[in-house]
């Protein structure tokens, strides 16, 4: 275990005070935003700020009605939190690794567990997994991205960025799954041969098909357990 003296401590650890990019990572595992207007955030996910800084949570009609049934559909917990005003704001999502992702004209789909903050010029809108809402837990639901800017996404542990090639399919757990192209439609599927060989619960045998040209994250580890309880 390393000791240090309080100095050294507060030398290793402290905050950089020199305020950079409008998102910036102080540590792996917290995002720092430089704020100056406003940014969307996992509701939950500030530890700490300075500066003038009013936190809302979505309101109900924020983004259309047709978003709040999408909500109100899949029962989703990830709801938004906007932070309006000037300061620094601390981001973290129970210890989770954080990427920053630059959006340049383009778009990505996110599982909704493993968004963290993204900056208001980014449009973004509820997919529903409706394929897989009986087969799983709770179902499954995702935010799609599209625009110019930043994105800070979550993942635990090191992200595995998966190639998908036309012809060369890529297949992942559900809940390992962090985000993927945004163009990109996955199936599912579930295949019994995998339920028997590893010996999991009917749900856990589920998968998802990427076919195209893109990327999909996934993370070393299962994000919840689709067996029952």
């Amino acid at each position: 275990m390393s000791k240090y003296s309080i100095d050294e401590f507060i030398k290793q650890t402290k905050q950089d005070d020199q305020e950079n990019e409008y998102f910036e990572l102080e540590t792996p595992r917290i995002l720092e935003v430089n704020l100056r207007d406003q940014v969307w955030a996992k509701v939950g996910s500030m530890i700490s700020y300075n500066g003038k800084i009013k936190f809302e949570r979505e309101k109900i009609l924020e983004h259309g009605v047709g978003r709040m049934f999408k909500k109100a559909f899949t029962g989703e917990g990830s709801s938004l939190m906007k932070a309006t005003g000037n300061g620094r704001l601390y981001l973290a999502d129970q210890g989770k690794k954080i990427t920053i992702l630059e959006l340049d004209n383009e778009s990505i789909t996110v599982n909704g567990n493993d968004l963290l903050a993204f900056e208001p010029g980014i449009e973004w809108d509820i997919k529903l997994m409706k394929k897989i809402a009986g087969m799983m837990s709770g179902g499954l639901f995702n935010v799609t991205l599209k625009g110019s800017g930043r994105v800070a996404i979550t993942s635990h542990y090191e992200p595995l960025t998966l190639l998908v090639h036309p012809g060369e399919n890529v297949i992942t757990d559900p809940n390992a799954t962090v985000a993927w192209s945004g163009h990109l439609k996955p199936d599912f599927r579930t295949d019994i041969s995998v339920r028997t060989v590893l010996g999991r619960g009917s749900g856990e045998s589920i998968q998802m098909e990427f076919s195209g040209d893109g990327f999909v994250i996934v993370q070393p580890f299962e994000e919840g357990s689709t067996k029952g309880s």
